[in-house]
């Protein structure tokens, strides 16, 4: 006796014409009801509520708020819409699911006049609210009905999530993959495909310096911490490091960046040259090389100084940088900017000049301690701010993150961002076209937190090598996440590693196969 085949519940979530066929027309035979909101957490309420619409009616239709409707607080919803529409469509009441992209439900109730329209008992207990009577009205237009179901207990979606956020990073990662068409095989692919890329980096060098001491006590007659020291590691950071991290992937990476004349800079020059990166460095003798030191005890930083010189630089070094560009070849330039001299507002304009024609153009500002502003790389392919970063341009402090992603992607007049928010993961946004969605989000896929510094550079160097070999800002938003997650699961400004990347992705795909 054959098994028989179980249907797949990822057919009952229909295209809003593909629904009106599957339902019919008024008068019907099986009466239909309907259910909607943003289902963010299905909770116990979520369910009760279902169940008992599901009684009222033969076919019960269950409507998903689109994400880019919901700006509750930051990341909501929690789930992508649709991971939201798969955890309804499992459920065995629930006959169809569609996914509204309109912020309110008036338009699907007019198209689809289902006989019925459930409500929570909230809705009614206390009054109906001005947006409940509107679509009590639509309903009344065709003689449809509401339905208010019981309230005897309410739950929150958000005071779930707030509560104690459910770890689901690889679901919602497979949701996204799921809706773009993309598989694990397209990531390692465009890992393949970052060989060889020509890559120019322009921007800040940086010596970072960790110097780790043991605490002595503290002086009796002022607040000062004695602490005896122990050793220093030296590392190449800033634009420097982001050179390294392309060049580990297998892509040919030119840099170009202002050095002082001192013994900085030739430890920045043997480095570089050991890691494969072709550096044609401008020498600018009335300045020091950019060195932070930072001073450790006990896995605590005690103290931070940075040896700088944040003067602009001058006509002659900027005629220098501009001539080195222009006689580079390159498939992706990159300006990494710290704010340490190159980039401001008179230079970009002059910088610019040496982007290659087709070249894929991608601008990163990290200006945690200094005045700058990533809305002066405007037109840019990529962008890849942090959430500082953007609030600081567009003087925003109280916005929650995707208007404010949505906000400075429009006025940077970019083709693609990548918006940092650290331990949250990213949101990307796109130009609007025959795209899905114009935006998307991505958790963070640390397991074990051992460094954050420097995950900024990992994601900035594996995103836009990823996006110039895949042209998807999805499949670069992942591979440049899962670079910064290697990033910060190891200690020190290192340069991510292609076989890392690839063990972590190999990782995800086995922790997939269990969900």
């Amino acid at each position: 006796m054959s098994e028989a085949v179980k249907p797949d519940f990822r057919q009952k979530i229909v295209t809003l014409d593909g629904l009106a066929a599957a339902i019919g027309p008024r008068p019907r035979n099986k009466t239909v009801i309907m259910c909607h909101g943003m289902f963010d957490i299905v909770h116990p309420g979520h369910l009760r509520h279902l169940m008992y619409a599901k009684e009222k009616a033969d076919i019960l239709i269950a409507s998903v708020t689109a994400d880019h409707h919901n700006q509750k607080a930051n990341i909501r919803p929690y789930v992508p819409q649709e991971l939201r529409a798969l955890n309804l469509a499992v459920l065995e009441m629930v006959d169809y699911v569609i996914i509204d992209p309109h912020p309110t439900p008036i338009e699907h109730i007019l198209y689809l006049q289902p006989d019925y329209f459930a409500k929570g008992y909230e809705y009614f207990a206390t009054g109906i609210p001005p947006n409940t009577q509107e679509e009590i009205t639509a309903l009344e237009s065709y003689a449809g009905e509401m339905v208010f179901t019981p309230g005897d207990v309410v739950y929150s979606s958000s005071a779930l999530i707030e509560a104690e956020p459910p770890k689901l990073g690889v679901e919602k990662l497979l949701a996204l993959m799921q809706s773009e068409g993309v598989t694990f095989d397209d990531m390692r692919k465009t890992l393949d495909a970052m060989a060889g890329i020509k890559v120019f980096v322009l921007g800040d060098t940086i010596l970072d310096g960790y110097s780790y001491c043991s605490l002595l006590g503290a002086n009796a007659k002022s607040p000062t911490f004695s602490v005896k020291h122990d050793r220093t590691d030296l590392f190449v950071g800033g634009a420097g490091v982001v050179a390294k991290h392309m060049k580990a992937t297998g892509a040919q990476v030119s840099l170009s960046t202002v050095l002082g004349n001192d013994s900085l800079k030739d430890f920045a020059l043997k480095d570089l040259a050991e890691a494969g990166v072709s550096c044609h460095p401008v020498i600018d003798p009335t300045r020091p090389t950019t060195h932070k030191e930072r001073f450790v005890t006990g896995g605590y930083k005690l103290l931070q100084v940075d040896r700088v010189d944040n003067r602009p630089v001058s006509n002659r070094i900027l005629k220098n940088i501009v001539d080195v560009a222009r006689h580079i070849e390159s498939d992706v330039t990159v300006f990494s900017d710290f704010r340490h001299g190159i980039f401001n507002r008179q230079t970009i304009d002059r910088l610019r000049e040496g982007i290659a024609p087709g070249a894929l153009s991608v601008a990163d500002s990290q200006v945690s301690s200094r005045w700058g502003n990533i809305l002066e790389f405007t037109g840019f392919d990529l962008i890849t701010p942090n959430e500082r970063e953007a609030r600081f341009a567009l003087g925003d402090q109280d916005s929650v993150v995707r208007p404010l992603a949505s906000e400075l992607f429009r006025r940077a007049k970019c083709k693609h961002l990548i918006l940092k928010l650290g331990e949250r993961g990213i949101i990307g946004c796109r130009s609007a076209g025959p795209m899905p969605r114009e935006f998307f989000t991505v958790d963070s896929f640390v397991e074990n937190l051992v460094d954050p510094i420097g995950s900024g550079d990992a994601l900035l160097a594996y995103g836009s090598l990823a996006l110039r070999a895949s042209g998807s800002i999805v499949i670069a938003s992942i591979l440049g996440s899962i670079g910064a997650a290697v990033s910060c699961e190891h200690s020190g400004n290192s340069p991510v590693r292609r076989q890392q990347v690839e063990e972590k992705i190999d990782r995800l795909e086995r922790i997939s196969r269990f969900l």
